[in-house]
């Protein structure tokens, strides 16, 4: 209970600005983001709508285990954080169960898009420090450390802020520390960071851990030090707009119980106690 709390309290720190970074791309023309889709969503039992890093967490996996066990098909698409809001708020057929980063839930339940009762908090998605497979791990355990391994990179590949999503848009704070002068970080134009460096380009990529572990041709160095905060917390709940309100409810009570932290955890998610 301490850490939920505690994570609380550093959301409210941070949500200003982030939710204004994210809303402000509500809608607007951005690059292509990662969005893959899982199952029927128009004629599935259960739709979920959620962000990429989720979805690379495991959530496929989960979903395949629950429709096995009780026989409800799941649908998930996975929408880009620059317009996953507006996809929540408008799409046909409706979701019923939606995950956002914990601050946008906060927004989008005050303005009446949860239903009530259903906000739950879910895990922590950390960004990562990518090389190429078989290349050196640099130590990255302190900023400082972390500054001269990506200033010894000729290209560190990170996902295009112009997409303005909150992946993006972390590290580029990050990268404009002044620790971080003079590292040369070009914005992706094949994808997120990790989908950048696995298919040739830069020799360091940073992203979302979730995001990183999927593919071979690269490996994860670990996370980026605590001290600069880049991470994404996330929730889920059942729309207020849901038309199976009560099979939503039922995957939301499956997805956290205890069990799925086997599938969470080793896909980068780090679930709540």
């Amino acid at each position: 209970m301490r850490r939920i709390h505690m994570f609380a309290i550093a959301t409210a720190l941070v949500a200003p600005c982030l939710i204004a970074s994210e809303l402000g791309g509500q809608g607007q023309n951005t690059p292509t983001v990662f969005a893959p889709t899982t199952g029927d969503y128009a004629t599935a039992d259960i739709r979920v709508i959620t962000p990429g890093v989720v979805f690379a967490s495991g959530l496929p996996d989960i979903a395949a285990v629950f429709t096995k066990e009780t026989g409800k098909k799941v649908g998930i698409i996975v929408v880009g954080m620059g317009t996953i809001v507006e996809e929540m708020t408008k799409k046909n057929p409706p979701p019923d169960v939606i995950v956002l980063p914990f601050q946008l839930m906060t927004t989008l339940s005050l303005d009446g898009g949860v239903a009530p009762g259903t906000f739950s908090p879910l895990g922590r998605t950390r960004m990562g420090l990518a090389v190429r497979a078989g290349a050196p791990k640099p130590d990255i355990s302190t900023v400082e450390k972390f500054a001269a391994a990506l200033k010894s990179a000729k290209a560190v590949m990170r996902s295009n802020p112009a997409s303005r999503t909150m992946v993006a848009m972390l590290i580029d704070d990050v990268l404009k520390r002044p620790e971080f002068a003079g590292v040369n970080a070009p914005p992706s134009i094949k994808g997120e960071g990790g989908q950048a460096l696995a298919a040739g380009e830069g020799d360091m990529a940073i992203q979302t851990i979730s995001q990183i572990l999927p593919y071979k041709e690269i490996e994860l160095v670990g996370p980026l030090p605590a001290e600069l905060g880049a991470w994404i917390d996330t929730a889920v709940a059942v729309s207020a707009r849901a038309t199976h309100t009560d099979d939503a409810r039922w995957f939301i009570r499956y997805l956290l119980r205890p069990e799925s932290v086997a599938v969470w955890k080793p896909r980068g998610l780090e679930r709540f106690e």
